[in-house]
């Protein structure tokens, strides 16, 4: 089994087969619109200006299970991601990430890659407050939590919250490298 094995619906209600991204670097994120962790966007937006011609693709995939944070339907998440970040990067339909309704392709990246920590400093204290979060456990604990795949569909890392989408760079270079 591979992510390739797996389908999306896009935001404008499309089905798109991961297996059409064969041999490119994936970024795959939980998103949410109303969170501490919203600005990421502008993040995740630059390494898919960055790398994107590089074979890089950056997927978001709204959901509304961590606080209520993306209660808008799909033309309402576009819109916001369009006007306010100049989103351009692939949005997926809103999913479920966790529990019984979970979206099949986050079931698999969680059983690739578990929670690690959410590292150190005053966010990441906060955040194991919060979430009372285990490392070794394998659901996603809060928005932006972000999934890399290499070109063979294999998850090579998992990234929390806490982790900004700059600081992912230098491992995607290292992936992108090896083309």
């Amino acid at each position: 089994m591979s992510v390739y094995d797996y389908n999306y619906t896009s935001i404008e209600g499309k089905t798109v087969p991961l297996s059409d991204y064969k041999g490119k670097v994936l970024l795959i994120v939980n998103t949410a619109s109303k969170c501490g962790f919203t600005p990421q966007y502008a993040g995740l937006e630059e390494l898919w200006k960055a790398y994107g011609d590089r074979e890089l693709v950056v997927i978001g995939f709204p959901c509304n299970q961590f606080g209520g944070q993306e209660p808008g339907d799909a033309e309402q998440i576009s819109e916001f991601c369009t006007v306010r970040y100049g989103v351009t990067f692939p949005l997926s339909a809103k999913i479920e990430v966790n529990g019984k309704q979970a979206d099949p392709l986050f079931v698999y990246l969680k059983s690739q890659r578990q929670f690690g920590g959410f590292g150190k400093g005053a966010k990441a204290k906060m955040m194991s407050v919060m979430t009372k979060a285990k490392v070794g456990e394998p659901d996603i604990k809060w928005n932006f939590t972000k999934f890399l795949i290499d070109q063979s569909g294999e998850v090579v890392g998992r990234f929390e919250p806490t982790t900004e989408p700059a600081s992912i760079a230098s491992e995607i270079e290292k992936l992108l490298s090896l083309q």
